[in-house]
């Protein structure tokens, strides 16, 4: 086994010995000093202001409205162009979140550990699907969700897992798994295996009954509440993976709605963009391909751990959501996404596939050389700001990331 191949084994056994738990709840401005009074994390690879997409832009005044750095959309717009409200991006604070990914300091994190190698990482809370900030929504009912969120939820909830203690997330991942979620666009199972865990113990510690209504009603209504917990355990997971010499895993993907980046290993931090493509699927009564943005989010992390779009034949359910075009279709996803990893995971498996584990750690020399691309499972947000979701397809990375990312590797691989 050369030295490429020994340091990607490594990095599969890094992310098979990962045990990501929810151990706490903590407002972003605790963990990353950087979100100041001025700051606004966003998804994806770093990007101005000019560059950035409709519905990014959206989220973004939406975003310094809701922390008060602005008192109007208008307001927030001419700030961020004057570079009085800066923009830094979400995996540079050791966090993620979906789409338009929208983290400032006061907003409540999702803190998730990986006790194996005890690194931290932290994601949003969902705000649930339609009019919502992560897809460029920004109007009062938007603002109010997130202030309730930031307000009584938050507090409530750091108090159940304080009751409740710490709580493994991988378990709730493999068992969902095997109930139809493929944990990028259906988790239906991993939100009702959640609530599960952590309703009994807000019982116990909510005195105020119209609090604990709402609190439960948003919790069990909310078929995406998972999605944030698993996009944190596997930020928690991959993170590990990265700075292992001579190793060509991918260690993250995401997405600003305009460009495309990915983090190889063994080149740490470097982002290798390439601008976005447009998903496939399907659109909700109204809207068609004429009104949606390019990809977005930093949600793709779960196909970077090797869930989402590469189980997709676990989940049934999600393959007409998604727009694919048959169970078959999906099962070739699956089977596709085996031949540019460097193995499969011991703990999420697929039924449907005899219980095969999902592909894991994907090779960018793999990628190049078949010409297979990461599939991943998405969310269409609609290209003007202010308007929120209009869908859900199927997008895969581009191209040009992997080769580029390649020439970097073969470079300081002395393989020029």
């Amino acid at each position: 086994m050369n030295r490429i191949d020994q340091a990607n084994a490594e990095a599969l056994a890094r992310m098979n010995r990962a045990e990501p738990v929810l151990v706490d709840i903590k407002y972003a401005g605790e963990v990353a000093p950087e979100l100041d009074e001025r700051t606004i994390g966003h998804a994806g690879p770093p990007i101005r202001w000019e560059d950035m997409c409709g519905p990014m832009k959206g989220a973004v005044m939406g975003a310094a409205v809701y922390e008060g750095m602005a008192q109007t959309l208008e307001e927030a717009a001419e700030k961020v162009q004057t570079g009085a409200i800066r923009l830094v991006s979400n995996h540079s604070l050791g966090c993620v979140g979906p789409m338009t990914g929208m983290i400032t300091r006061s907003m409540p994190l999702w803190e998730v550990k990986n006790e194996t190698f005890g690194n931290y990482a932290y994601s949003t809370f969902n705000e649930g699907l339609g009019k919502v900030m992560r897809f460029g929504a920004n109007g009062p009912e938007v603002l109010e969700r997130l202030k309730w969120m930031e307000t009584v939820l938050a507090p409530h909830l750091k108090k159940a897992i304080a009751h409740a203690g710490p709580i493994p997330l991988k378990v709730i991942m493999a068992k969902a798994l095997a109930m139809g979620d493929e944990m990028h666009q259906r988790n239906i199972a991993a939100s009702a295996l959640i609530a599960q865990e952590l309703i009994p113990p807000l019982v116990h510690v909510t005195e105020d009954r119209a609090a604990l209504e709402r609190m439960t009603t948003f919790m069990i209504g909310n078929v995406q509440f998972f999605l944030n917990l698993a996009m944190a355990a596997a930020k928690a997971t991959m993170d590990p993976v990265k700075n292992i010499p001579h190793c060509s895993v991918v260690t993250a993907m995401s997405r600003n709605g305009t460009n495309f980046g990915i983090k190889i290993s063994a080149l740490g931090d470097e982002w290798f963009e390439a601008p976005v493509l447009m998903p496939k699927g399907l659109y909700f009564p109204g809207y068609s391909e004429k009104d949606a943005n390019p990809d977005m989010g930093d949600s793709a992390i779960m196909e970077t751990l090797g869930v989402g779009g590469f189980s997709m034949a676990a989940a049934p359910a999600v393959i007409r959501f998604v727009g694919a075009a048959s169970a078959g279709e999906a099962l070739e996803y699956s089977r596709e996404m085996q031949e540019i990893t460097v193995g499969t995971s011991e703990s999420y498996v697929i039924p449907i596939m005899d219980f095969v584990g999902t592909a894991s750690g994907i090779d960018i020399r793999k990628v190049v050389e078949t010409g297979i691309l990461p599939v991943i499972n998405t969310g269409m947000a609609h290209k003007e700001p202010g308007v929120g979701q209009v869908g859900a397809g199927i997008v895969k990375a581009p191209m040009d990331c992997f080769i580029k990312a390649l020439y970097a590797f073969a470079h300081a691989e002395g393989v020029d």
